[in-house]
């Protein structure tokens, strides 16, 4: 296939600056604002999506792109539907890892820890502030299930559409809300030229903080 032919030609030069250990903050939430004001300052859209890889029990990888939505109390929120695939590898193991990707600064920075639901009140409450669509969505989709076709989905949304019509709040069903991920280990990955990238990982030390080292290209 002329496919495989053109991947091995496609590859850019990184050319950031140096990203030293002495650059970084103590804290690894403070580093990751700060990388997260600068992102946002340059891209506006997505710039907020990760990859959350969850695994089974017997060590088989998933991974797919969603949502941060809030880091409160140290914690890096997401929200989704407690059923889907997703959920029921979290349930059985909560060991998860998220990762960000920012291309136009050559930076990812991933994130080690455990996900656990948030109470049902912050659940509900962000519920509520999404968009009506997205709240009917969330009633008319058994996420992950196999589905026939499309027109089945259609018109799902239209029954839940209609039955909450006129209703000022739709209530958040019980299968979807929010999980927080407690991190337990950070790497701020900064691309650099010839490939002799910078990366700088986070570990928790004996006094309550973080110990910072440098990790190979």
């Amino acid at each position: 296939m002329s496919l495989n032919k053109n991947l091995s030609d496609l590859r850019r030069e990184y050319l950031q600056p140096e990203f030293t250990i002495e650059s970084t903050n103590d804290d690894p939430f403070i580093q990751f604002d700060n990388w997260f004001e600068e992102i946002s300052s340059l891209e506006k859209d997505d710039v907020n999506s990760m990859t959350l890889a969850t695994a089974t029990p017997g060590g088989i990888p998933s991974a797919r792109v969603v949502l941060l939505k809030g880091i409160e109390q140290n914690q890096f929120i997401f929200y989704t539907n407690y059923q889907s695939q997703k959920g029921n590898e979290i349930e059985i193991n909560p060991m998860v890892c998220l990762n960000f990707y920012w291309p136009i600064l050559n930076r990812q920075v991933r994130v080690d820890g455990k996900a656990l639901r948030v109470d049902e009140h912050t659940s509900t409450e962000y519920f509520q502030s999404r968009p009506r669509g997205a709240q009917i969505s969330a009633w008319a989709s058994p996420q992950s299930s196999e589905l026939i076709n499309r027109k089945i989905l259609e018109e799902r949304f239209k029954e839940v559409e209609e039955k909450y019509k006129g209703v000022e709040k739709i209530p958040r069903p019980k299968q979807w809300g929010g999980y927080a991920v407690i991190p337990n280990r950070f790497e701020f990955f900064q691309g650099r030229p010839n490939r002799l990238h910078d990366r700088i990982l986070y570990l928790p030390d004996n006094q309550g903080g973080w110990k910072r080292s440098r990790l190979s290209p």
